[in-house]
């Protein structure tokens, strides 16, 4: 899982556009995430879609057009996860 919130960190803090895994899941598309993810991710799945949830920030996920939008917006006002509380 290391990998994958290394990928995500990077993601919400510097802009860099997720593989087509983690794009999936940042998206909220289960079947796509299912889809692409290897053998070591399909088990993790369920750890990582909870750490999207409690860490990220609401508008940085959960459809293509906030992916998109977080993406190309390069003034976000919460640039960091929150892994205080869950972390």
């Amino acid at each position: 899982m290391y990998y994958i919130i290394q990928s995500l960190k990077s993601y919400v803090e510097n802009k860099v556009p997720p593989g087509g895994f983690l794009y999936a899941v940042l998206s909220n598309d289960l079947t796509g995430a299912c889809a692409k993810a290897d053998e070591h991710n399909q088990k993790q799945l369920f750890d990582i879609v909870n750490y999207v949830y409690n860490n990220l920030p609401y508008n940085s996920w959960g459809s293509p057009e906030k992916v998109k939008k977080w993406l190309n917006n390069k003034e976000n006002e919460n640039t960091e996860i929150n892994e205080e509380e869950n972390g």
